[in-house]
């Protein structure tokens, strides 16, 4: 009672087609434990600690002006680090490295002014500050409400590192 079965077999050819893509696009268990490892430590890359990763200022007033935070970075290894480049997600944030009192920066986000390389070798076990400030005013009226930012330190070692902050923004 089949009308066509070219169509039959098309529909079918179609099917299986679409079920071998599906298949091959999957992630490889590597890359799903590589996902996992990721997961489970996001305060550290390579020989780079963060000694806290995030930092939530609660809530703050656009009238008050800017607030800032200053995370203490150290490199654990034995080898020396270099923090090629720092950014930010918005460009409301603006973050400064800071080493034995003095400071390079503010950076801010790419496409909002230049954001150089900065190329600073941190030596073993070397501490530096990176001072992080949110301007809630900087989206007008319209950016009240919660609000989560990022700092991406970009380095020698692995994957940009991220310094997480976030606020609940009012008038």
């Amino acid at each position: 009672m089949v009308k066509n079965p070219k169509n039959i077999i098309g529909v079918l050819l179609a099917i299986s087609l679409f079920g071998i893509v599906i298949w091959l696009a999957q992630p490889s268990p590597t890359d799903q434990q590589a996902n996992i490892n990721a997961n489970l430590a996001p305060d550290t890359v390579g020989a780079l600690v963060l000694e806290e990763k995030s930092f939530d200022f609660g809530s703050i007033s656009m009238a008050k002006g800017k607030v800032r935070h200053q995370f203490q970075l150290k490199n654990l290894s034995s080898d020396p680090v270099v923090i090629e480049r720092i950014t930010t997600s918005c460009m409301c944030t603006l973050a400064t490295f800071t080493r034995n009192g003095e400071s390079m920066g503010p950076f801010g986000m790419p496409g909002h002014g230049a954001v150089p390389k900065i190329n600073q070798t941190l030596a073993a076990n070397e501490e530096v500050v990176i001072d992080v400030a949110f301007d809630p005013a900087a989206h007008g009226p319209s950016g009240v409400g919660r609000i989560e930012r990022i700092v991406f330190l970009e380095n020698s070692v692995g994957n940009p590192l991220e310094i997480k902050i976030s606020a609940t923004v009012e008038p």
